[in-house]
C-alpha cells in the first residue's frame, strides 16, 4: 500500500472518522459534500488528491454498451443526489458515478432524522426518502458539461401522496427519465427504494410491465439499468426477470438497502424501526442475488453489485458471482476515501495473480467453476 493512502488511512480512522462519528449523520454528510464541492473548483486540489489516492491500471478498464470504465468501482446512488460532486470524484479514484436518485419533482424528503450509523454492524439506517433538487433543476445544473469518467442517473417517482397512484407515479418516471436523454452515460430505473410512500408499486410484475412499456416509448440509445430489493424472494426475482426480459433493460443493480430487522448481521442493540440498512448487513442477500441473477441470465444482462465492499477481497467475490462494475458508499464512510484506490489496486492485483488478463474474464469465474 503506498506511503499517501497509508497515512490517509490512519488519520482518518484514528481522528477524522472518530470526530464525525460523534455528530449528527446527516450534518455530518452535509458538510463533507460542502468541501468536496470546494475542491471540485480546484485544479491544484484535484491534482494532489489523485496523486495521493486514486489508482489505475488497463488491466481494470472495461468498455460495456459503448461506455469506457476506467475501473469497475462506482459511487452508489444515494450519496450524490444533486449531482454537485461529479467535479471531485474523479480525483478520489472511482471509476464511474451514479447520481441520485433524481424524481419527477423537487422533493425535501422523509422528516428528520433520516440517517443513522450502526458502528458494530458497519452499516448505516437510511430513510432520506429521496430528497433532491427534482430533475429539471438537476438536469440544467448538468447540461452542456462534461466529466473525467461516466455518470449514471438513476431515477425514482416522487415521495409524495399524488405519486404513490400507479399512473402518476409511471408519469413522474417518465418526466425524469426524459430530462437526462442526452446527459449522463446511462439511467437507473430505481423501483426498490425502501423509504417512500406507498412503498415499492413497481415490484408488482403487471405495474413493472407498464413502467417500462411507458419508458420504452421514450427515445433513448444508451444503456437501461433496473436497480432491485435484496429482499425479494427468487420467485419474485423470477416473474420480475420475465417482465424485465420484454423491455429496453441493459443491466441490472444487485442490490438497494434491505429492509429486513432479523439479519444476524447487525450486531448493533438499537436499531431504528424505519428505513433501510446498507453495508455488510446487506452484502450476503446482495451477493445472494446477484449469484442467482447471473446463473438464470447467462450473461445477457452487466450487473452492477452493490451491498458490503469495504476491501479488494469484498469486491473480487462479486466480480466473480458475475458482476461486471461494483458500487459503494458505506465502505468508504468507514474505511476512508483513499478505500476506494485501495480497492482498485488490489483487484488488479488479484486478477493478475489469478491470471486474469482484463477484469472482464473474471466476470462470473465462480459460476464456471461451481
Amino acid at each position: 500500500m503506498p506511503i499517501l493512502s497509508a497515512l490517509t488511512k490512519f488519520g482518518y480512522k484514528n481522528v477524522i472518522k472518530k470526530m464525525a462519528f460523534r455528530n449528527d449523520p446527516e450534518e455530518t454528510h452535509d458538510r463533507f459534500t460542502e468541501t468536496g464541492i470546494k475542491l471540485g473548483k480546484s485544479n491544484l486540489a484535484k491534482s494532489l488528491i489523485s496523486f495521493a489516492w486514486a489508482y489505475q491500471d488497463p488491466i481494470l478498464t472495461q468498455t460495456i454498451h459503448g461506455v469506457t470504465f476506467p475501473n469497475p468501482i462506482g459511487l452508489s446512488a444515494g450519496f450524490d443526489k444533486n449531482a454537485q460532486l461529479l467535479d471531485i470524484l474523479p480525483s478520489i479514484g472511482f471509476g464511474f458515478v451514479e447520481i441520485g436518485s433524481v424524481t419527477g419533482e423537487p422533493c425535501e424528503g422523509n422528516p428528520k432524522p433520516r440517517l443513522w450509523r450502526l458502528p458494530k454492524s458497519e452499516s448505516l439506517v437510511v430513510y432520506y426518502g429521496l430528497k433532491n433538487d427534482g430533475a429539471e433543476a438537476i438536469s440544467k445544473r448538468l447540461k452542456g458539461k462534461s466529466f473525467a469518467i461516466p455518470f449514471g442517473v438513476s431515477v425514482a417517482k416522487t415521495n409524495n401522496v399524488a405519486c404513490a397512484q400507479v399512473e402518476a407515479g409511471i408519469a413522474d418516471y417518465a418526466k425524469a427519465f426524459g430530462a437526462f436523454t442526452d446527459t449522463g452515460s446511462y439511467i437507473t430505473i430505481n423501483i426498490s427504494c425502501p423509504n417512500t410512500f406507498g412503498g415499492e408499486p413497481f415490484t408488482d410484475p403487471e405495474r413493472l410491465e407498464k413502467l417500462l412499456t411507458v419508458i420504452d416509448a421514450i427515445p433513448y440509445t444508451k444503456p437501461v439499468f433496473i436497480k432491485l430489493s435484496p429482499d425479494l424472494s427468487f420467485e419474485q426475482l423470477d416473474t420480475l426477470l420475465d417482465v424485465v426480459a420484454r423491455h429496453r433493460v441493459h443491466g441490472i443493480i444487485c442490490t438497494n438497502l434491505t429492509k429486513k430487522r432479523d439479519n444476524p448481521k447487525i450486531q448493533d442493540a438499537n436499531v431504528p424501526d424505519k428505513g433501510g440498512l446498507s453495508g455488510k448487513v446487506v452484502e450476503e442477500l446482495s451477493n445472494a442475488q446477484l449469484k442467482y441473477i447471473a446463473e438464470k441470465t447467462k450473461g445477457k444482462y452487466i450487473l452492477v453489485g452493490v451491498g458490503g465492499i469495504f476491501t479488494a477481497e469484498d469486491a473480487y467475490k462479486k466480480i466473480r458471482l458475475g458482476a461486471s462494475l461494483l458500487q459503494m458508499i458505506t465502505g468508504m464512510i468507514f474505511e476512508g476515501p483513499q478505500s476506494i484506490g485501495d480497492i482498485n489496486r488490489g483487484l488488479a492485483r488479484l486478477l493478475k495473480r489469478d491470471g486474469f488478463k482484463n477484469i472482464s474474464e473474471a466476470v462470473g469465474a465462480d459460476l464456471r467453476h461451481s
